[in-house]
């Protein structure tokens, strides 16, 4: 007997364009050699790591973009300015399969770890490296999607579109910086189990468990994330990094889910450059991240109290 039941989840009542019933985006962050050197510079001594790393604009992207052209649906692939320097002709073959190719930092930097000054100046660095291969782009994703209270003004400042690096939401939303700022941003939300790191993620003495885990598990926890948002008319965004999931069996594990997505009712496969756009046209609603009080010193704990330690002066 074949299973008929169907998932349940409240409607959002997202607004999507055309007739459409829920949205889905595949997104890939190329982070490349500046993955590992955002962790530590001296990586760069460790051929076998760099190599690792390497894989992914050199030979994953290749296979992703044919994988998406064969699928015919377009992606969104957030690129660290060094990794732009490093590997130009990526990112115009990116841009000539007609996807969107969006900020991710200068070198995957730690923002959490950055004053305001730095975090300016990775942002310009990075604007600058993209637009050395003709890309003036209008999204970005923060780097580990630490996102600070301070980054959205920045944003602002810079005419950037969206954002895809919080945590709050099942669909798409606009928000601003305070009280009385006359522009905003669109907000995509991500999720932590709708990313490849967690899944496959690993190489000794830097990333990961040691559990890389089978890429059918991948793909059914994906797939069902997909059913739901399917159901309830939510905003599915997965998490990519072409170094991960451009490995062969991940990639095949990929095109099924796509083959998945495609034929559930109502999809609008898209970039989250088009979410961002049908977002901004047709929401008027927009929200305020105002941070929370800071809580102080808690009990039990030593030094000053705060558990982000040297972190906390920087955000």
């Amino acid at each position: 007997m074949s299973d008929t039941r169907q998932p349940f989840h409240p409607p959002s009542g997202f607004p999507w364009p055309d007739g459409k019933k829920f949205a889905a985006s595949l997104t890939f962050d190329v982070d490349a050699e500046a993955g590992a050197l955002a962790f530590d510079a001296t990586f760069h001594r460790r051929m076998s790591l760099m190599t690792h790393q390497s894989y992914g604009p050199s030979v994953a992207v290749p296979k992703l973009l044919a994988m998406l052209e064969h699928h015919d649906i377009r992606a969104t692939f957030f690129v660290p300015g060094y990794t732009a320097d490093l590997y130009p002709d990526m990112v115009r073959a990116i841009v000539a399969g007609g996807h969107e190719v969006a900020h991710h930092g200068w070198m995957h930097e730690k923002t959490t770890s950055l004053t305001d000054a730095q975090e300016a100046e990775m942002l310009d660095r990075g604007l600058e490296s993209l637009d050395r291969v003709g890309v003036r782009p209008v999204g970005y994703r923060a780097p580990w999607w630490e996102y600070n209270y301070r980054t959205t003004d920045m944003l602002l400042e810079r005419g950037f579109a969206y954002d895809s690096s919080l945590l709050d939401g099942d669909v798409p939303y606009r928000f601003t910086s305070g009280d009385g700022v006359a522009r905003d941003l669109v907000e995509i939300p991500v999720d932590w189990a709708l990313d490849d790191w967690e899944q496959f993620a690993f190489y000794p003495e830097w990333t990961g468990s040691g559990l890389i885990e089978s890429p059918r598990k991948a793909l059914q926890m994906w797939s069902d994330e997909a059913s739901v948002a399917a159901t309830a008319g939510n905003c599915f965004v997965l998490t990519n990094h072409p170094f991960i999931s451009g490995r062969p069996t991940r990639l095949s594990a990929l095109s099924e889910l796509v083959d998945h997505i495609t034929s559930l009712d109502g999809v609008w496969f898209a970039t989250l450059q088009q979410i961002a756009e049908h977002t901004a046209n047709t929401l008027s609603d927009i929200r305020i991240h105002h941070r929370i009080p800071d809580p102080g010193p808690q009990p039990g704990q030593g030094g000053d109290g705060h558990p982000l330690g040297h972190l906390h002066d920087n955000l």
